[in-house]
Order: C-alpha cells, then structure tokens, then sequence
C-alpha cells in the first residue's frame, strides 16, 4: 500500500509538468483564419532545428505567432507577413527561401555535399581494392614455401 501511495504521489508531482500551453486565437474572419494557417506552416522557428512555426512550441516561435496574428489584424496580406519577416529575420525564416545568390548554399549545398561523400567512398572502396589485388612474386612464394618447410 506505502508503494502505491509513493507511486501515485510521484505521478501527480510529475503530471503538472506534462500541462500543455494551448494557444486560442481571435480572427476577425475565415480568410484571415486561411491567411494564419498557411503563414505558420510557410515560416521557420529561427530557434528550433527544421520545424515551422506550427509546429514548434519555443517562445520565439510564441512570439512569431502572435506577430502573424497581429499584422493580420492590421490588414496585411500574406505577402505583406512574409516580406516583413524576411525584413526583420533574413531569408532563414522561410521554409523555402527564394533562390537567390545568398541561398545558393541552403539550395544545393546538400547536393554537393552527396557528390562530395560519394566520391570520397569511391575513392576509399577504390583504395583498398587495389591494395588486396598487390600479388606476390613466384620468388617471395617459394621463399615462403621454404620457410614453412624448415619447420
């Protein structure tokens, strides 16, 4: 029974730290509502590694959430949110930056990086087989041979 107490008391102490924050909206209509939605899925957490704005439960992504909310309700457009974001964080904020000279490397760096390592294989796999096909001369077997026959 002191076991079931101790659990039970343990479990409670360790649920009020599994609250979630629920995070409810105002829109003043459905478009503004679409406008939201689809901004949050478009805008990176600059703090959290590869989630958008949806999906991440960081403060500054609290923080940009509500900063949607807000140029929304000023009337901006979804344009408008981006380009303001892009202004204030860089192209980093969106989940697909523009390809631009600055964004080169976000694009293809990840295709380099494939061919680069591909090629480093190759190479390495390339290596060792040339250093398993080195033969023996007939004069090294048959000291060997002899060798082993003194023995």
């Amino acid at each position: 029974m002191r076991n079931f107490i101790i659990h039970a008391v343990v479990l409670w102490a360790l649920s009020f730290s599994a609250q979630a924050k629920i995070e409810s909206m105002e829109f003043a209509n459905e478009q503004m509502e679409e406008d939201y939605k689809v901004l949050i899925q478009e805008l990176r957490c600059l703090v959290c590694q590869n989630q958008n704005l949806a999906d991440s439960n960081a403060e500054l992504a609290q923080d940009l959430r509500r900063q949607v909310v807000e140029l929304l309700d000023k009337g901006s457009s979804r344009d408008e949110v981006v380009d303001y974001m892009i202004a204030r964080y860089g192209d980093f904020v969106m989940y697909r930056p523009p390809l631009k000279i600055t964004t080169v490397l976000l694009w293809f760096g990840p295709v380099v990086f494939f061919f680069i390592a591909g090629y480093v294989v190759i190479s390495f796999i390339r290596k060792q087989q040339q250093s398993a096909d080195v033969g023996i001369s007939e004069q090294q077997k048959q000291k060997a041979h002899s060798l082993l026959d003194d023995e």
